[in-house]
């Protein structure tokens, strides 16, 4: 299959592993670059329309009412929206779940405005500096070695399993030692994640399995744009000081 809308026009297909072929090595570094842009530019966008949501939140009284009142409801209609994007992005338009990306930054605005206004204004920054350091050297990570981590994502990926199951159990055990530990393996969890979401982005095995680099874009900056605001909730979990 080969892309003409990416610079170079090299063409991937895929080996028996899952992993892509480079027909035409010459321009690699150049399309890995282009994959990476687009999906990083539109999870920072979505980050941005996160923080500015979270911002509004905190300074309006009823907003916060409503997020508090309607957690369970926000955090199924997230699920959904993220379910919609993921398993239906080979039905729908780049366009469509894009706009879909940004409905959900947007409502997580909701959740992470609630949830920052329970710590420290100290501790939010520390977390977010924390998780940003932590991401940034995970995806260089992902971006410069060698060794395929496709093995670590599929094991990670039942990891986020297993860690959804805790915390729901835990809900119900309010553990103070158990959220410590949810918090730290959620940590581990995600950084390695994101090295590995950078990986196959940058590998070209979004754009073979969705057919299309827009699509590939949008589905990477959602995973990226996951990595990092759950690294940022757990570490803030892991070491902020509560007001």
């Amino acid at each position: 299959m080969t892309f003409q809308n990416v610079p170079g026009g090299s063409g991937y297909g895929s080996q028996g592993d899952g992993r892509p072929v480079i027909v035409n090595g010459q321009a690699q570094v150049a399309v890995q670059g282009a994959f990476l842009t687009q999906a990083f530019f539109w999870m920072f966008a979505g980050l941005l329309v996160t923080a500015a949501v979270a911002t509004f939140v905190q300074a309006n009284d009823s907003l916060l009412l409503f997020a508090a009142k309607n957690l369970l409801l926000l955090f199924v209609g997230q699920l959904a929206l993220v379910a919609v994007i993921s398993w239906g992005i080979s039905k729908i338009s780049a366009t469509i779940a894009l706009g879909l990306f940004f409905v959900y930054a947007a409502t997580l605005g909701l959740t992470v405005g609630l949830i920052v206004t329970a710590y420290t204004g100290e501790s939010v920054a520390a977390a977010f500096l924390s998780a940003s350091a932590m991401f940034g050297g995970a995806a260089l990570y992902g971006y410069t070695t060698k060794r395929s981590l496709a093995s670590m994502g599929g094991f990670l990926s039942m990891g986020v399993l297993g860690l959804i199951v805790a915390m729901v159990v835990n809900v119900f055990l309010a553990s103070g030692p158990l959220g410590f530990i949810i918090s730290i393996v959620g940590v581990v969890i995600f950084t390695g994640l994101t090295a590995w979401d950078v990986q196959r982005i940058s590998a070209g095995n979004l754009v073979s399995a969705t057919g299309s680099v827009e699509k590939a874009a949008v589905i990477g900056a959602l995973h990226l744009y996951l990595d990092f605001i759950n690294l940022f909730l757990f570490l803030l979990r892991l070491t902020g000081s509560r007001r």
